[in-house]
């Protein structure tokens, strides 16, 4: 099978760290080839703090993934996530030279470059630079602003900020693995192109993503993402609070959470009773799913009111800012009974639980269309999507080298009218794809 056109997403998560393999079919739909999933050892919050630990893990799920494929796992495609995590909103403008001249590339990157030289704090780096609208010597709302006539180009962005050594130590943590890093993709945007759809991302919507660490948030208007946060607490916390309400051990809670767990206390009668086994002898105990039920709706109610805080930062208030797509719930978090109930309770919102299955092949196994591994199947596609852009480069400059005029005389007569033919417009790369290979060639030095 040709290397080229399957795509490795790696999700480094809290609780779990699944490889997926994957190539675009004839239907241009995802097809998934081989998954694998290991629990996730060395990671607190999205953010590794144990190397070796979190080393094996990647190994064993890379290997799942291999045998379930029957493929060599070489390049992956990234996601980066965790607590160091934040978004700020940011105007800036440059003027130039000649205004008889149209926008081009190279203006947009001058703007682009300028907002990266901002001040960030020690230790943080911009890791995202998104425009948001341009605006030509006062006219605003422009979103392609190539191939106008102006003088001074402004444009508001949303800039992603995160902590550079987080950053690279997951890079090393995938060059130890023995693997090659293609590319780094934002989690929340992974998940969001796995699971919304372009008509949602128009009218104007929120991705909520609960991990088991984190929970992250990604805004969409007019199709393009406006917010991003992430809140240090996901499905941990709450197995966490299960433990120590009921006195019992972690694993024990964790299957209480999800086999009876509910967002929403009212469901249960008081004579709903669950016996867990006591240790080495002991009495069972007798936990009240009502009780249960209370202890997950109260910290659901604080996670889900902090990500209310971030929307209303975005501006949902505002007529002209209104999220008419409502909310979409994704990540394991997600399938926790009676959350999208609650969810639509606390914020007065439409709310559908996101599922990835929109952009997957129609045989795909049901287990992957779930929630949980939303964005590995996001990672796959961002994968997919740079290899396309790659072979476009790839055979653009080929068409370069074979149209290369060949100038017989330098001098060109002043009577005859010298006609120049527009560029064509190229997709510019992403900051991303600098920062990765940022990355690889610290990687390389610190051999």
């Amino acid at each position: 099978m040709d290397k080229h056109n399957i795509s490795v997403g790696l999700d480094i998560g809290t609780t779990k760290i699944v490889a997926m393999i994957g190539r675009k079919n004839e239907y241009d739909k995802v097809e998934i080839l081989g998954l694998g999933r290991a629990k996730s050892m060395g990671v607190h919050r999205g953010v590794v703090n144990n190397i070796t630990q979190t080393i094996q893990s990647i190994q064993q799920a890379v290997q799942e993934a291999e045998a379930a494929a029957n493929e060599k796992i070489e390049d992956v495609t990234v996601g980066i996530a965790g607590q160091h995590i934040r978004s700020l909103q940011h105007s800036d403008y440059i003027t130039r030279p000649n205004s008889d001249v149209v926008i081009d590339e190279e203006d947009i990157d001058r703007l682009i470059n300028q907002v990266h030289k901002l001040v960030m704090l020690p230790g943080e780096e911009i890791i995202h630079v998104l425009p948001q609208e341009y605006k030509i010597d006062g006219q605003a709302e422009i979103t392609e602003p190539i191939g106008m006539y102006g003088g001074r180009l402004e444009a508001n962005f949303h800039v992603v900020v995160g902590q550079v050594s987080s950053i690279r130590n997951v890079g090393r943590c995938i060059k130890s693995a023995g693997l090659t890093l293609e590319g780094i993709t934002l989690e929340p945007l992974a998940s969001a192109n796995a699971v919304l759809s372009r008509e949602e991302k128009e009218a104007g919507v929120a991705l909520i993503d609960i991990g088991g660490g984190t929970t992250d948030l990604a805004v969409f208007k007019d199709g393009i993402i406006r917010h991003t946060a992430v809140i240090p607490f996901g499905g941990n916390v709450i197995t966490e609070d299960i433990k120590e309400g009921c006195s019992i051990i972690e694993k024990q809670a964790e299957l209480l959470k999800v086999r009876f767990g509910s967002a929403w206390p009212g469901e249960n009668k008081d004579n709903e009773i669950v016996s867990i086994p006591g240790l080495r002898g002991r009495e069972p105990k007798e936990i009240t799913l009502k009780n249960l039920s209370k202890i997950i709706h109260a910290r659901v109610v604080e996670i889900i009111e902090q990500v209310y805080v971030e929307i209303k930062n975005y501006g949902h208030d505002e007529q002209k800012k209104k999220l008419i797509g409502g909310i979409v719930l994704t990540g394991g978090g997600a399938q926790l009974k009676h959350l999208k109930q609650l969810v639509e309770y606390i914020t007065g919102m439409d709310t559908r639980i996101g599922y990835p299955n929109e952009h997957l092949a129609g045989e795909s196994d049901e287990d992957i269309a779930s929630p949980l591994f939303a964005t590995a199947v996001g990672l796959v596609m961002d994968g997919l999507k740079r290899q396309e852009r790659k072979k476009a480069e790839a055979i653009e400059e080929q068409e370069q080298v074979i149209e290369e005029p060949i100038i017989e005389d330098d001098v060109v007569d002043e009577e005859e009218e010298v006609v120049v033919e527009p560029k064509p417009i190229k997709e510019r790369r992403s900051f991303l794809d600098k920062l990765t290979e940022g990355i690889k060639d610290f990687l390389d030095k610190t051999e």
